[in-house]
């Protein structure tokens, strides 16, 4: 064989060789291309789906604070309100306005009764009251519960409102 002919089939060799590996390398790119666009659209999908459950988490979040928010509002004015009826009996009985009674009743058998009261009877209940300082314990004591019950109140709607 002559030295050309050798020359030729290297030739025909490497463009061979060059055709199969181009041609490779664009079937290659081109399935990189495809897994990239594959990847990015798998990642906005992702991001988009973490988005939207962080958005629906923030408006759960603000919802709750915005229900927390009016039954502490509403608690705290009934409490105000409570304590304040609270003081304004408080101020009557101390300036003579009104008077703080209790009722009570005393049985026959009672050592507090002269042996000279006729039997017990239905009506014989009457009522007593209070000096000055027992009457204010009374009403501090009343101002204690109100408070207790304004607090428990408030939670149990907390919790039966906002906690569900």
């Amino acid at each position: 064989m002559t030295p050309w002919r050798w020359v030729g089939l290297a030739a025909m060799v490497a463009i061979a060789c060059f055709s199969t590996w181009k041609v490779d390398a664009w079937r290659h790119g081109r399935q990189l291309a495809e897994l990239s666009a594959v990847h990015q659209a798998e990642l906005t999908a992702i991001a988009t789906a973490a988005n939207a459950q962080v958005r629906q988490a923030l408006d759960k979040q603000q919802a709750t604070e915005q229900a927390r928010a009016e039954l502490d509002a509403k608690a705290t004015k009934e409490k105000a309100h409570a304590l304040a009826e609270n003081e304004r009996l408080r101020a009557d009985v101390a300036a003579g306005d009104r008077r703080l009674r209790i009722a009570g009743r005393c049985s026959a058998d009672s050592s507090n009764l002269p042996d000279t009261t006729s039997a017990t009877r239905v009506d014989d209940g009457g009522a007593i009251e209070l000096a000055g300082a027992a009457g204010r314990t009374v009403f501090d004591i009343r101002a204690g519960v109100i408070k207790d019950r304004a607090a428990l109140k408030g939670l149990q709607e907390y919790v039966r409102e906002v906690c569900r």
